[in-house]
């Protein structure tokens, strides 16, 4: 079943991803019920839980996922999430919330290759965050350490 499933990953120490396309809401009390039940599986949430800006039901659940230690938010595909151009500087308030909830070693960067190509460019993708108002600390944390300790001994 789904759920052996889910509980031997979090035996085998392999983090769960969950790229809620359609909406974080169709899926978030799946979500908080695996958590629940399975705390030693850890949960990585794609392209910011596919919530844009920080109003609404859909937000407030994301952020409430926060109570679980062992949920992580990828921040990556900011082109999906924002209504603006590189840098996304519309996201930034979301960055900076999901900091201050989450704690930047929850969270990771990342690009969405290959579709970045088409919207800002790798390059860009990597360079999003310089211009986020968060500190150098959260910077290293979400462009690195937290995949390199989500995935220690990985590789």
């Amino acid at each position: 079943t789904g759920k052996a499933m889910f509980a031997e990953a979090g035996e085998l120490g392999m983090p769960v991803g969950f790229m809620c396309f359609k909406g974080l809401l169709l899926h978030v009390d799946e979500i908080e019920e695996l958590c629940s039940e399975f705390p030693s599986t850890k949960v990585i949430l794609d392209h910011f839980g596919f919530c844009k800006g920080t109003e609404g039901e859909a937000w407030e659940r994301l952020l409430g996922l926060a109570r679980f230690p062992q949920v992580h938010v990828k921040l990556s595909a900011f082109f999906r999430v924002s209504d603006q151009d590189f840098p996304y500087e519309d996201t930034f308030e979301q960055v900076e919330q999901f900091v201050s909830t989450f704690g930047a070693n929850r969270l990771m960067w990342g690009s969405d290759f290959p579709f970045v190509t088409e919207q800002c460019g790798y390059v860009n993708a990597a360079k999003v965050l310089q211009s986020a108002p968060i500190s150098s600390d959260a910077r290293e944390w979400i462009m690195g350490k937290t995949i390199n300790e989500l995935f220690s001994g990985a590789w």
